[in-house]
């Protein structure tokens, strides 16, 4: 990364150093039952999550419901998750759709004081790698923070276009969702010395060992945003090798919590807002067109969460 700038070279160092003492925390955005923003409970939240002692924050991603939020609405998010975390931690805002749209939330990110962000999958339309790179391209151009790319859905990097956008100084990292550990070894392989890369893949627990073993130990956690004691168990059993810990805690809870999971499209963020409330946490409903856990899978929900809690010793 010979030609990274030094404000995303630190902002690097800085992640590199958080992300391996802490797991990644992507908070949820809080609405009222009329479906509008919540901005003093996004802030109780998002206190609540710096007490746990994550690595970092990404307010207004995947989990944050960004394609929810209009630009008032994401603005004050940011904001209050810049100040919240009053430069503990590095926060890592969400960006994107096309690159017009992506810019205008990045400028807005950078206003607000944060860290970097998050490059998500572009909407809708499949592009060729030249169309990927210059989406990139375009961003980078337009602001000055340091940029991780995601690759999930429609966006999947080559290792050529990896070379390319990582020659741009201000991008710093790729995050994938796309779980084909042999594409993302050639991947890791073929970047350059320093650049960062990060577990996407939903309930990224799940593949944290074998994101692993090809160089990959940084993950993103929902499971934080309600059940922050199971999360920093698990990223601690993991980091501290103890298998048997991992391996329990994978088939006692995360498995039954990712089948739970695949019932329902949207519930990636849906059940994890449900889980929230049920641990007291004021983060409202989610917004259409996701849809809140019914009845039967909310029993099955806090059935799951119950048990995982008590694997770890912490109580509801």
């Amino acid at each position: 990364m010979a030609q990274i700038s030094a404000e995303a070279d630190g902002v690097a160092r800085r992640l590199r150093d958080s992300m391996s003492r802490g797991v990644l925390s992507f908070p949820l955005t809080s609405f009222r039952e009329d479906g509008s923003l919540d901005l003093e409970s996004c802030r109780t939240c998002l206190t609540a999550t710096l007490a746990t002692g994550p690595g970092a924050v990404f307010p207004a991603c995947g989990t944050g419901e960004f394609s929810a939020l209009n630009e008032d609405e994401y603005r004050a998010v940011v904001t209050a998750a810049v100040e919240v975390s009053d430069g503990r931690i590095p926060v890592v805002a969400g960006i994107g759709y096309g690159w017009a749209q992506a810019l205008r939330f990045a400028r807005i990110a950078e206003d607000a004081g944060a860290d970097a962000a998050l490059l998500m999958p572009h909407y809708l339309v499949e592009a060729p790698q030249d169309g990927l790179v210059e989406q990139v391209r375009r961003i980078a151009a337009g602001t000055r923070l340091p940029l991780i790319a995601y690759q999930r859905g429609q966006v999947s990097f080559t290792v050529g276009s990896l070379r390319r956008i990582a020659e741009l100084p201000t991008v710093i990292g790729l995050k994938d969702g796309h779980s084909d550990l042999d594409r993302l070894q050639r991947l890791t392989l073929a970047a350059p010395d320093g650049f960062l890369f990060f577990n996407g893949a939903a309930t990224a627990e799940m593949q944290a060992r074998a994101y692993a073993s090809v160089g990959v130990p940084a993950y993103s956690s929902a499971v934080h945003a309600f059940a922050p004691e199971i999360a920093n168990a698990f990223f601690n059993a993991l980091r501290d090798g103890d298998d048997a810990s991992v391996t329990k805690l994978l088939r006692d809870f995360y498995v039954p919590l990712v089948e739970l999971r695949d019932r329902v499209p949207g519930y990636a963020v849906s059940l994890v807002k449900a889980a929230a409330r049920l641990r007291g946490l004021p983060v409202g409903p989610v917004r259409a067109p996701l849809l809140d856990p019914g009845p039967d899978d909310l029993a099955d929900l806090e059935a799951v969460l119950d048990t995982g809690l008590a694997l770890v010793g912490a109580a509801r």
